[in-house]
């Protein structure tokens, strides 16, 4: 699985290329979504996105609201996380298992997780949540970054150890 020039499957039928760098911003966004600064990670991502003409946009997309999720399950707002946590799981889904070295099969595997233990819980007993469930977005090892975008390579991999 460690091969992070992956085509993306699904509903996308390989159009999605999944080889190529990550933009800077990307990589910003990902590192706030990884620092919880789900609001600051929002920002980042979605200059990304909007920045994108390709059908990669919708791997960027995926991790933005997949974060938003979690921004509305810290101020426990059960229907915007679970929705949220819903939309970008299945934006995800072509670009499994890897895309531009993310570990996108890892991500919706902990964000399916925590949608099952926000139903577990209700609306009544969202206060519960374990916060140690949230993941961080892992990638792999010598992750490119998009030429002018501030380098060639940057060493990225997670420092997750929740998994």
């Amino acid at each position: 699985m460690a091969n992070g020039g992956a085509v993306g499957k699904g509903s996308l039928s390989g159009t999605a290329t999944c080889v190529g760098p990550l933009p800077e911003k990307v990589l910003e966004g990902i590192r706030l979504f990884n620092a919880r600064e789900f609001f600051e990670q929002h920002e980042a991502l979605e200059e990304a996105w909007l920045a994108e003409p390709g059908p990669v946009r919708d791997l960027y997309r995926g991790i933005l609201q997949i974060g938003v999720g979690f921004y509305h399950l810290e101020r426990q707002n059960f229907r915007g996380a679970r929705n949220l946590l819903t939309y970008g799981m299945d934006r995800l889904a072509p670009f499994e298992p890897t895309c531009r070295g993310v570990d996108v099969r890892g991500l919706r595997s902990a964000a399916l997780r925590c949608r099952d233990e926000l139903d577990r819980l209700g609306q009544e007993r969202i206060a519960e949540f374990d916060k140690g469930l949230i993941p961080e977005v892992r990638l792999y090892e010598s992750v490119q970054v998009a030429s002018g975008q501030g380098g060639s390579q940057t060493s990225a991999a997670s420092t997750d150890s929740k998994s």
